[in-house]
């Protein structure tokens, strides 16, 4: 049998881990040209870039998760070289040593067993304490990521969780065992403000406790500059699969050499919103909407009769022609129920939601057909809203061919290819699948899909947080675009307040299933009155 990779108990001399003309290729497409990188023990290094730069495959391989790909160069952890390792010896590496937090989590995660089953198993498998002290500790480590009553959720099964529970989740299953090398792709791609702030002194914290003994060194691959700037100590930046440039963050976010770099750089949100007439109609109303989801009862009684659980109390919201509301709340404060409600897509259990004045479920037949072509969405996670078996074109053109018969394939297929140019993809995508691109990516294909129908109301939940600076900016000022030129209502649900900020005309903020404020945008950010969205506003990392 051959010995592991040493990792845990022996320092050796030089870095961490060291990438040395690192260079991956799938078929004839060359991902990563010639990488080096060096990482030092207790170091946090941020790995920054556009979608499809080669970011995510360069953590991919380094843990040798690339069984398609061709990989070369050297990637030494502790001075052993990876690329000569055995697959069982990577195996006691991987969640161990070497910890990753995946970009999205709800593929991540087996659907099949509870989220503390999960963590639990990377406990006992590396760590070898039995199954009851795992629990406890995937317990705690729920706990610490954020997640509100962990002896509860530590229960729940990836689906019953909203995108940033599970992505929370993905953290604490990577910390299970105090890797040396965190691997974060996006760890906070889905967590809200205050949750963000919350994981970001979490990995310090950690890395504070385990200095003298670990030194756990971090590779952050994130495309939110701020959190650059406010965790990582050195940064590098990738172009096209090329490092282009590295420094300590604050040679490089002060004096940035490459044009690539500047040009990330002065990517931000800008406000483009145009003023809502006074006579615009409204498209889309809630009034008093309540939802609600069975329990299951602790002990003995649920064997017997369910519990109830208000996911959405007594919500009011409206949507006029040309306007976006904007909703802002914690993971879990049923910001994403409140819109599937919206869509008619979920069930309420009290109050009314109107369309151009007229009850959802007053729709029947052919009216309820034209409803779905005037009321779409772009969902949280890309990649499980897309399916794996169709191409681009049968993805974004599939809604065409339901809602628009009259249109042959040419003239469907030239639709879609316009469409995708719009959100920065060309037609060469056409015959491609989901798997083939990056999050970012797909992220731009599910709002294609979603646009491709030109719709009264769009209602985006979370549209940008899987896109990095410079898309996310054209994204934004193509929704504006569009919004002002087809008069289109937005409903954007978003973590990201600065997002809100350039697109939003009022925002509706949202705890624990109620709305605790709303009204225009400027005024609540400027001068907030409940205690929740100042708190909202003091979390987010300032500029």
């Amino acid at each position: 049998m051959s010995e592991p990779v040493q990792d845990t108990r022996q320092a050796v001399a030089g870095p961490l881990l060291e990438l040395d003309r690192l260079r991956v290729t799938f078929g004839d497409t060359v991902a990563v040209k010639d990488v080096t990188l060096a990482i030092q023990r207790g170091e946090r290094v941020a790995l920054v870039g556009e979608s499809g730069s080669g970011k995510s495959v360069t953590a991919l391989s380094i843990l040798r998760l690339l069984s398609d790909a061709e990989v070369s160069g050297a990637i030494r952890f502790n001075g052993e070289d990876l690329l000569t390792r055995s697959e069982r010896e990577m195996r006691g590496l991987r969640g161990s040593a070497i910890a990753m937090i995946f970009q999205e989590p709800m593929t991540a995660l087996n659907p099949l067993y509870t989220v503390g089953e999960q963590i639990a198993e990377t406990i006992v498998v590396h760590d070898g304490v039995p199954a009851r002290e795992a629990r406890k500790r995937a317990v705690a480590l729920l706990a610490r990521t954020g997640i509100t009553e962990p002896g509860k959720r530590v229960n729940s099964y990836p689906h019953q969780l909203s995108g940033g529970q599970r992505q929370r989740t993905m953290i604490a299953m990577a910390l299970a065992c105090r890797p040396r090398l965190l691997l974060a792709d996006e760890p906070t791609t889905a967590l809200d403000v205050t949750i963000r702030a919350q994981i970001v002194e979490l990995l310090l914290e950690l890395q504070r406790d385990e200095a003298e003994k670990r030194g756990m060194a971090v590779l952050l691959i994130t495309h939110d500059l701020n959190l650059v700037r406010h965790f990582a100590q050195r940064v590098a930046v990738m172009e096209r699969g090329e490092l282009v440039e590295s420094g300590t963050v604050e040679q490089v976010f002060t004096s940035p050499q490459h044009p690539y770099t500047q040009r990330l750089l002065q990517s931000r949100p800008v406000r483009t919103v145009v003023p809502v007439l006074p006579i615009s109609p409204v498209l889309l109303e809630a009034r008093d909407v309540s939802v609600e989801f069975k329990t299951k009862l602790p002990g003995f009684a649920g064997w017997f009769r369910s519990g109830r659980f208000r996911a959405v109390d007594a919500a009011s919201v409206s949507v006029r022609q040309g306007e976006t509301l904007g909703i802002v709340g914690e993971s879990g404060s049923g910001k994403s129920t409140l819109a599937m409600a919206l869509l008619g897509l979920q069930r309420t259990a009290r109050g009314e939601i109107e369309f151009q004045g007229r009850a959802l479920g007053s729709y029947r037949g052919r009216e309820q057909t034209v409803l779905r072509s005037n009321m779409q969405v772009v969902f949280q996670d890309p990649f499980s809203s897309l399916s794996p078996r169709q191409t681009i074109e049968r993805i974004v053109g599939e809604g065409l061919a339901l809602h628009r018969p009259q249109l042959d394939a040419e003239a469907r297929r030239e639709k879609v290819i316009t469409v995708l140019r719009e959100v920065g993809l060309d037609r060469t995508v056409l015959y491609r699948y989901p798997h083939e691109f990056s999050g970012g990516q797909r992220q731009r294909i599910a709002i294609a899909r979603a646009l491709v129908l030109e719709p009264r109301v769009l209602i985006l939940d979370e549209p940008t947080s899987a896109l990095d600076v410079s898309i996310q900016q054209q994204v934004l000022k193509l929704l504006a675009g569009l919004q002002h030129k087809y008069n289109l209502g937005f409903v954007f649900i978003s973590h990201d307040l600065a997002v809100i900020g350039a697109m939003a005309h009022r925002v509706a903020v949202m705890q624990n299933g109620s709305i605790v404020e709303s009204g225009e945008v400027e005024q609540i950010f400027a001068a907030p009155a409940h205690p929740y969205t100042r708190k909202l506003l003091k979390a987010a990392l300032p500029d």
